[in-house]
């Protein structure tokens, strides 16, 4: 069965892209959510494999949500997304349990890399 993957972003193109780089690769992208409140109902219901989260988002941004998840669910696995310069915000996901990040703009086997290795 194929490892499921929940993709959290606030931008509709982001959650495609990175949807369509999983799926392509035999992953399953069995829900998305546009913020972390979202994001946080999603996981509780979907219980997924792995969380992509986009870490600037309305209403709960990725670290809340990081952290929320992570106080559910101490095994859950969590690859952060960023956009340049969000050094020290990935540094606090990475301590808060997140298992790797990725930047923006996404390459595809960067993308594959962080997910293989956060799911291994």
């Amino acid at each position: 069965m194929a490892q499921q993957i929940l993709v959290v972003d606030d931008a509709a193109f982001m959650r495609m892209m990175i949807k369509d780089i999983l799926e392509k690769n035999g992953y399953e992208v069995v829900g998305e959510a546009e913020n972390g409140e979202a994001a946080v109902e999603q996981y509780k219901e979907l219980n997924p494999d792995l969380v992509t989260l986009d870490i600037t988002m309305p209403e709960k941004d990725g670290i809340e949500a990081l952290k929320e998840i992570m106080s559910q669910d101490s095994n859950a696995k969590i690859v952060m997304c960023s956009a340049m310069g969000q050094q020290a915000m990935v540094i606090d996901a990475i301590q808060s349990g997140a298992k790797d990040f990725i930047v923006k703009p996404f390459q595809a086997d960067r993308v594959l890399e962080a997910i293989g290795k956060a799911l291994s």
